[in-house]
């Protein structure tokens, strides 16, 4: 079916109009309009090739929200009208071990990505959400509360996810201090989890003017990174650090910040690989870990959390057309705290 979209054509040609032809509805799929798109970090970075090389045309956006408006003939789970969303992996192998495991983020032979992956023939490539509407199969599709603001629901499917998986993966609540490092599009929404968790929170940021807004999203303390008696104070408090941050930063520093046993957990991707001195590992019998996001047992689960406890992402809506300013502000840090494409400007 023909399907309107932004699209670049190779890592440095702008985001601009594209027609593409998405696939039929099958008997197990899912088609639903698109109304709104979250942009990720991640986006931008996959765009430029600042990962691994990617698959172009590409049609970014893994944080979809929209209404189903046909349902293959076995499709149990929807029908036409209900609110639905897509993450960022749309298939997997559904077979292995991980699979199995509703972990199907980690699918052993790889999951199928929203954008910029192949679909498990090898061949077609994957277009994602900066388009108006998206065929996916029943079993990656979720359900969207209307309790819920669908707009600021949006961002729930990548940034929430992200941050809400490693928080429950090792348990983080009632008892733990947790610190957040980063107030971005990600950390915002580890505030917002740590607080529902009943762990105590505290954001770490270098910018201190981001502490009133650390405080409003729930956050109980607030620590600048760049003055080193602060620094110096925070050292050895944390049972867990949620590590938000996409750019090069010094994980020696944060790891000291570490109680012993402490987890340091990174959920942001710099492009750059970071220099970890074993000493701040041996020091306190420390881990480094790393997590993705969720399955789709998980992800719905997270969904259906923020829809008992009016959770949602704070966001602001752009049309289609200002994506690359708001980019470039992204990159700042100036967004408060993830911008939403608003579909029906396509």
């Amino acid at each position: 079916m023909k399907t309107k979209a932004y699209a670049v054509q190779n890592e440095t040609a702008p985001l601009a109009p594209w027609t593409f032809d998405r696939r039929d509805v099958g008997p197990h799929d899912v088609q639903f309009d698109i109304l709104f798109c979250g942009v990720c970090h991640s986006d931008l970075h996959q765009i430029k090739n600042d990962w691994f090389p990617g698959i172009f045309p590409m049609v970014p956006g893994h944080e979809i929200v929209g209404r189903v408006v046909k349902v293959g003939d076995h499709v149990k789970k929807f029908k036409v009208g209900d609110l639905a969303g897509t993450g960022c992996m749309v298939d997997s192998c559904q077979v292995c071990e991980n699979c199995k495991r509703d972990l199907e983020q980690y699918c052993l032979e790889g999951s199928t990505q929203t954008y910029n992956s192949y679909e498990r023939n090898g061949k077609t490539p994957t277009y994602g959400g900066y388009s108006n509407t998206i065929v996916v199969r029943e079993e990656f599709v979720l359900h969207i509360s209307d309790k819920l603001d669908l707009a600021a629901t949006a961002p729930l499917l990548c940034a929430g996810i992200t941050t809400y998986s490693p928080l429950k993966h090792w348990k983080v609540g009632k008892g733990h201090k947790l610190a957040v490092v980063g107030l971005g599009g990600l950390g915002h929404m580890g505030v917002k989890f740590g607080v529902a968790f009943g762990a105590e929170v505290t954001v770490l940021s270098t910018s201190p003017k981001k502490e009133a807004d650390a405080k409003a999203l729930g956050a109980h303390h607030f620590v600048v990174t760049s003055d080193p008696a602060q620094i110096k104070a925070a050292r050895a408090t944390f049972d867990y650090i949620l590590d938000t941050v996409s750019a090069p930063h010094d994980m020696n520093m944060y790891l000291s910040l570490l109680k012993t046993d402490g987890v340091h957990i990174c959920v942001g991707a710099p492009p750059e690989p970071a220099q970890v001195s074993a000493f701040s590992l041996l020091a306190g019998r420390k881990s480094l870990a790393g997590s993705g996001i969720g399955g789709i047992k998980e992800t719905q689960e997270m969904l259906d959390f923020c829809a008992a406890n009016n959770i949602v992402s704070d966001i602001e809506i752009i049309d289609i057309k200002d994506i690359h300013t708001a980019y470039d502000r992204m990159v700042k840090g100036d967004v408060q705290y993830r911008f939403v494409i608003d579909m029906a400007t396509l």
